[in-house]
Parts: C-alpha cells; sequence; structure tokens
C-alpha cells in the first residue's frame, strides 16, 4: 500500500477537519501485520491522547459475553430472568397486551432484537438532550424505570426488526458483573484490559478518574457524572493507539476463539435513524456498495463507532483497521462517513 493511499487518506482527513464542527480528532489506520500505519491528529491529538469510546465501549461488553460463554459460565440462550429477581424485570417488556420481560435472552440483547426502547434517544425528555445542558449521574435501576416508562417497539425476535437501545448493554453489563463476580471495570480489566496489556483503557468509576470533555457544536461539555453512570453501553475511555490493540484482538480471535462470528454474522438493519448500519451479535456491519457508494467490489465495515464521535472498525477485504475519533456530540453520523470515506480511499 503506497503513496498513493497515503495521499488519498490525507485529502479524505483533511476534508472532514475542515468542517466547522471538528475541533479536535485523530484518525489511525493499519493493516493486521502493522506493515502499513498511518496516523494523523488534528488540533493537538494524538495516538495516546485519552478519548472518550462512548459506545464503542459495547465492543468489551460483547467480548466479556463471548469469553464468559466460552469459559461455560453463561450461554446467548440463557434468559436473562436467571439472573435478575422478578421485579426488577417486571413490566420492562410489555407489548400490544403481552409481558416478553421473562422471555428475553442474552442474544436479544446482544443482537439488538430485544424491541426495548432507547431513553437516550428517545422522547423530549430524552437523556441526550438533557446531558446537552447538564450532567447527572443515574443508577441501572433508574434506568430501567426511565425503559419501562416507555413503550417497547416489537416483540423479541420479530423477523428482520432490530433497534438500537443502549438499555440492551446496560443489562449485558449487570449480567457479566453478576456471573463473573466483580464489578464490570474488574471484568474489563481481568478479561480485556490485562490479557491485552492496555494500561490507558479504563472504565471511570469515581469523580477522581479522568473523563475527556466532550464537543457539542462549539460547547465543550464537562460530563463525568454522566459518563460514569453509563458504563457497559457507552462509558470506556482509551486511547487510539489501545483502540487499534483492541480492535485486532476483537476480530483476529485473541480474546475469543473467532470461529463464533459464524454464528454472530447475522445482520438486521436497525431502525432509519441509524442508516446505514446493520446489527450482529454485538456489533455493527456497515455494507459498502449498492447505490450508496460507487464500489465495484462489495465489502463490509464491522466495528462500532460512538455518539460522541469515536470509531474503531475493520474491513475484511482490504484487511484495514480505522479507529479514532472526531469528538463532536451533535452529529453521530460524522465517524460513520469519515471511516467508509476512508474504505473507499483505500480502494
Amino acid at each position: 500500500m503506497g503513496m498513493n493511499k497515503v495521499l488519498k487518506f490525507e485529502k479524505i482527513f483533511n476534508k472532514t477537519r475542515n468542517s466547522k464542527l471538528i475541533h479536535e480528532g485523530i484518525v489511525y489506520i493499519e493493516d493486521s501485520s502493522g506493515n502499513f500505519s498511518w496516523i494523523k491528529g488534528h488540533g493537538g491529538k494524538d495516538v495516546d491522547s485519552p478519548l472518550l469510546m462512548a459506545s464503542i465501549t459495547k465492543l468489551f461488553t460483547t467480548a466479556c459475553i463471548l469469553i464468559l460463554q466460552e469459559r461455560g459460565k453463561l450461554s446467548l440462550n440463557n434468559e436473562i430472568s436467571e439472573f435478575f429477581n422478578k421485579n426488577t424485570l417486571s413490566k420492562l417488556h410489555f407489548y400490544k397486551s403481552n409481558e416478553y420481560s421473562f422471555d428475553l435472552c442474552i442474544s436479544d440483547l446482544l443482537f439488538q432484537v430485544s424491541g426495548l426502547p432507547d431513553k437516550f434517544e428517545e422522547k423530549k425528555n430524552s437523556t441526550k438532550k438533557k446531558v446537552i445542558n447538564e450532567d447527572f449521574s443515574f443508577s441501572f435501576d433508574e434506568l430501567l424505570n426511565w425503559t419501562k416508562q416507555l413503550k417497547p417497539h416489537f416483540a423479541p425476535q420479530t423477523k428482520g426488526k432490530a433497534y438500537y437501545s443502549d438499555i440492551n448493554f446496560d443489562i449485558l453489563g449487570e449480567i457479566i458483573e453478576n456471573v463473573n463476580g466483580t464489578t464490570l471495570a474488574e471484568a474489563y480489566q481481568q478479561l480485556i484490559f490485562a490479557p491485552l496489556q492496555l494500561e490507558h483503557t479504563y472504565l471511570p468509576q469515581s469523580e477522581g478518574d479522568f473523563v475527556p470533555n466532550i464537543y457539542y457544536k462549539d460547547k465543550v461539555l464537562k460530563r463525568p457524572k454522566f459518563i460514569n453512570s453509563c458504563r457497559a453501553s457507552g462509558g470506556a475511555v482509551s486511547t487510539a493507539r489501545e483502540m487499534m490493540i483492541f480492535i485486532k484482538a476483537f476480530f483476529g480471535g485473541k480474546l475469543f476463539n473467532k470461529a463464533i462470528f459464524n454464528t454472530l454474522a447475522c445482520y438486521n438493519k436497525l431502525q432509519i435513524t441509524m442508516w446505514p448500519i446493520s446489527y450482529g451479535g454485538g456489533y455493527m456491519r456497515i455494507a459498502l456498495g449498492g447505490f450508496m457508494t460507487p464500489f465495484v467490489e462489495k465489502g463490509e465495515l464491522l466495528g462500532h463507532s460512538g455518539s460522541t464521535g469515536s470509531f474503531a472498525f475493520y474491513y475484511p477485504q482490504k484487511d484495514l483497521f480505522f479507529v479514532g475519533d472526531v469528538n463532536q456530540f451533535s452529529n453521530p453520523a460524522l465517524p460513520i462517513r469519515l471511516t467508509m470515506q476512508l474504505a473507499m480511499g483505500a480502494k
């Protein structure tokens, strides 16, 4: 991969950073072997600057679930009622006069096919709207109660339906704690950070833990309480360098047997606001091809983006990994668009 690719990557990143929304950013692209490696920072960000992973944290949660399944501690077929008392789950999923709360399985959460609503995005009093104006903390129980006040979108496992909702992964986080007998932060440390020797990746838990600021348009948001509360669905902090180590391990079989992807690679389109993203077993898929991109050969991006501008994707057709952050909360499509453009630049 020669100078031509590098020039294309430069051009694409320069165009992105010229957007008035982008105040700082980092892009890191590498192939499996590390023979090709390209890094570009903007606004003082480099490959070791702390960045908020936001929903890329879901890949950590997915990895823990898959590792625990491999160790025989749980199964994707387990009903979630095995891990909670009845009162906790009661009325969580009540759809068209039927209660589905006790039928939900771990796989329904992992594949985002539970039909559960999303307090982060939905309604006028969504947590996303609230967090733009103030910092606040919340507990898992509060999150469950908020979710119970919203209507589910469909019965679990309705054919062809998927709906992206943070609560699916917040529940998975509680299950990991229960099964592993530790806090979620300790589970991440034991199952992921220690084996991969990640020293600058962590789940903030107290006011003393550093949480990077987030940009919303031109406004700088300092939101440690909120990030401390996001946990399994979006609370982790990392660096581009360590996200690269993780995404390679996730898809490369270093954390769990990658044969499991045969089962996980069953994709459903998410709600229209998430277009062009489909969801598999704990990760996003973005198809490259068709009318949307002028691709001759079809390809796909596998991984995750975050609502704050973070991204970590694998492009198997070209054996490339893309990680980074554009730190902008006002437009969650930015990291998706950038990664797609970079993938096209790698042709």
